[in-house]
């Protein structure tokens, strides 16, 4: 439940409607509250305070007609503005980075301030009274706008920097490479399972015989897993159950999603109640999944190599930013394949992700398309020389050293010449050899530690 209560929150984070709803209730709250306080504090007080707004009814209207007008046209613009820069986005990083701008704070707060400050001032509009038969005029109420009215100027000014600074490239990699950081830090804490793998001989005895499979009702990405949930019921009907999906992944309808030992304690409300622990949606999210944040990485740096755009430094900066990430994930625990009870029976067998996985997800793609390019190439192998220096595990060295001879063949193919051919040799080189030494002081082992 948790874990589909994460997926949920992650898609409020990500619309446009959420914040800007929550403050325009909070506008519709607060003005009830200040034509409320108009009504017990007495006119004349409120005129000797010097700062109050203390006109009659019809300037009243004329002000609280104009912050309305001029806020719900300013509301628009900042939308147009708003759309500009994710087609923008889309067309030059990419579609997968809409979700990132989405998620932008800054500007789903701008929304709501300009939104909830027209509200606000309708709202007060209408209990303003200027007939012969009883006068009533919101003084404090009048105020409150005004003070929106200046606030939402500044806001204003506030969301042409953001935009302008949002859009650049280094930012918006910045960004994304944060996200992923938080992700490692979120699914890979320290304390998360143990290094090693798992007894091949064990797992092939549990899972003799024949199994009850389980398939998908529909399709659609994996968004997010309940393995916790999973073990509960494995553990309650005494089961065994394997996972043959992961978060990221995408399951068409009636594809095998998981299976059940012994067959004979399989039951309908068995595979219901495990269908239910994988949510699938029409996209990817960072909830559990690694490789999304890393795919953007990785997306803006292969767009940023195509012919149309040519800009290999926008690659070169997205491959830094992965190199972090290497560095970061290497010194996590990764957890075990297998979930046991309390009495450390095997529940649950999971296809989770490693190391390898990892590189391949950072390096591959990057190295398929950049080959043809001498700078990005050198690029590549100088990051894996950095991070192999970082890396204590030999068998993540081993992992990094197979991506550094692979990166250096397809250069070497595709270089043009024997001086761009010499240089990457070199920088191999520098880089293999870092592989098979590792790090002579300090870096990052298994356990994090340095």
């Amino acid at each position: 439940m948790k874990i589909f209560l994460s997926a949920q929150w992650e898609r409020l984070q990500t619309s446009y409607w959420f914040i800007p709803s929550l403050l325009a209730i909070a506008a519709t709250v607060l003005s009830f509250v200040t034509v409320h306080l108009d009504t017990i504090l007495k006119a004349k007080w409120v005129r000797a305070t010097g700062w109050i707004w203390a006109g009659g009814p019809e300037g009243a209207r004329n002000v609280l007609a104009t912050i309305a007008g001029s806020t719900i046209t300013v509301a628009g613009v900042v939308f147009s503005i708003t759309i500009v820069s994710l087609t923008l986005a889309s067309s030059q990083f990419g579609p997968r980075l809409l979700r990132n701008f989405m998620a932008d704070r800054a500007t789903q707060v701008v929304l709501g301030v300009f939104v909830s400050t027209f509200l606000y001032c309708l709202l007060v509009l209408r209990t303003i009274r200027g007939t012969d038969a009883a006068t009533f005029v919101p003084f404090l109420s009048v105020t409150c706008g005004l003070l929106f009215a200046v606030g939402s100027v500044g806001f204003l000014i506030f969301f042409i920097h953001h935009v302008s600074s949002s859009i650049l490239a280094e930012n918006l990699i910045g960004r994304v490479a944060e996200d992923l950081q938080e992700s490692i830090e979120r699914l890979f804490p320290e304390s998360l399972g143990e290094d090693g793998d798992e007894e091949a001989d064990e797992l092939q005895s549990l899972t003799e015989g024949e199994a009850h499979e389980i398939h998908a009702e529909r399709s659609g990405f994996i968004q997010a897993m309940d393995s916790e949930r999973a073990l509960e019921v494995a553990t309650e009907k005494e089961l065994l159950v394997r996972l043959h999906r992961r978060p990221g992944d995408f399951i068409a309808e009636g594809s095998l999603l998981a299976e059940i030992w012994p067959k004979t304690k399989a039951s309908v409300g068995v595979s219901a109640d495990l269908r239910r622990t994988v949510l699938l949606g029409r996209h990817r999210t960072p909830t559990q999944d690694l490789e999304y944040s890393i795919d953007q990485l990785v997306e803006v740096s292969v767009r940023a190599m195509s012919p149309g755009i040519n800009d290999p430094f926008t690659a070169m900066t997205c491959i830094e930013w992965l190199g972090v990430a290497l560095i970061q994930v290497a010194g996590r625990k990764f957890p075990h394949r297998q979930r046991r009870d309390e009495a450390g029976a095997v529940r649950v067998i999971v296809d989770a992700t490693d190391y390898a996985g990892i590189a391949a997800a950072c390096l591959n793609q990057i190295r398929q398309f950049g080959c043809a390019s001498v700078a990005v190439t050198i690029r590549l192998l100088d990051m894996l020389e950095r991070v192999a220096n970082e890396v204590r595990s030999p068998d993540h060295r081993a992992t990094l050293e197979k991506h550094v001879r692979a990166i250096r063949d397809d250069g070497i193919a595709q270089a043009g010449n024997e001086g761009d051919r010499a240089a990457i040799e070199t920088r191999f080189a520098v880089a293999e050899k870092a592989c098979r030494i590792g790090p002579r002081n300090g870096g990052v082992d298994a356990d994090g530690a340095r």
